[in-house]
């Protein structure tokens, strides 16, 4: 379900992290401790994603309890239409057992901001999309996930302040963002099949840990054949993050032996261009490709068929 360019993205920052650290403070299952920080914090977006999109759905009660209990309330006051608090796939989020376990677990429950989740909710109803909805009483799963994929993609999704609330709230919300859409509209055609309490398969998370520990493990090694590849560079002048994306380059080269060198250099070059800086990807892509050379004439590169291992 979460990408293996997502699973790179925090290896780095664990990794980055680590380097920053004061010598002496890193005890053995730090670097682990923090990838899982990292990757839960994936997981808790996913959540508290769904869980906004409950809140703006089921607002449409508090409405309709304010606007009833006015001193002086209109026939329009009284009569809110409260449809999409009840709707199908609403139910089906909140009633998931993990769902809720990932709730209580990180404290979701007490992120969103009432006022927000009303704007939110006006902005829904002001639209044409939503009266169509609730003008129809019946229901069918069709017009209730639809409704719900509107209230995601045109109501959160492009809502400045909510996108602002996320970011105040995640730290490392721009990392994640682009694939929280694939994930909830993965979530969205088949519910189903996700399990909240593990997002992350154990063959990604197992690919994360084993990427990490290697990298630490073979640092050394991964330098020896970097650094003469530096020779018309400043060393002083290249990005830590570059240097970082090179050793896990190289390993995945050496160590990942389902993994195509290929797709091992297109993705480093693209995170060494969305993570360091403008140049950092033609730089990236240059030593990789000459280590590469050397390796495969030294017949170290040692490949297989994923599907055969």
């Amino acid at each position: 379900m979460i990408s293996r360019r997502n699973i790179r993205v925090k290896v780095m920052q664990t990794l980055y992290a680590l380097e920053t650290m004061e010598p002496g403070t890193v005890k053995p299952g730090t670097a682990t401790s923090l990838l899982n920080e990292k990757l839960d914090q994936t997981s808790q977006i996913f959540t508290y994603l769904l869980y906004c999109l409950s809140q703006v759905a089921q607002y449409a009660e508090i409405d309709a309890q304010t606007r009833a209990s006015k001193h002086l309330p209109s026939a329009a006051d009284l009569q809110v239409n409260t449809k999409i608090a009840g709707n199908e796939f609403i139910f089906q989020i909140i009633n998931d057992k993990g769902f809720q376990v990932n709730l209580e677990q990180w404290k979701l429950k007490h992120l969103p901001e009432q006022d927000l989740m009303r704007k939110l909710y006006n902005t829904l109803t002001a639209t044409d999309i939503y009266q169509n909805y609730i003008k129809d009483p019946a229901r069918n799963k069709a017009s209730e996930k639809e409704i719900m994929e509107y209230v995601y993609k045109e109501i959160l999704s492009k809502n400045e302040l909510f996108i602002q609330h996320m970011e105040d709230n995640f730290l490392h919300w721009g990392d994640d963002a682009d694939m929280m859409d694939l994930l909830v509209a993965n979530y969205m055609h088949k519910p189903h099949l996700f399990n909240f309490l593990q997002l992350i398969s154990k063959e990604k998370l197992e690919y994360a840990r084993e990427l990490l520990l290697t990298v630490l493990d073979k640092k050394e090694y991964c330098l020896e054949l970097i650094k003469p590849k530096l020779q018309n560079w400043d060393p002083e002048r290249i990005a830590a993050v570059d240097m970082l994306l090179m050793e896990m380059g190289v390993c995945e080269f050496l160590y990942f032996p389902t993994i195509p060198t290929k797709v091992t250099i297109n993705e480093y070059i693209d995170l060494a261009k969305a993570y360091s800086t403008p140049q950092s990807g033609q730089f990236v892509n240059g030593i990789l490709d000459n280590i590469l050379k050397d390796l495969d004439q030294a017949n170290q590169i040692k490949k297989v068929d994923r599907t055969k291992k």
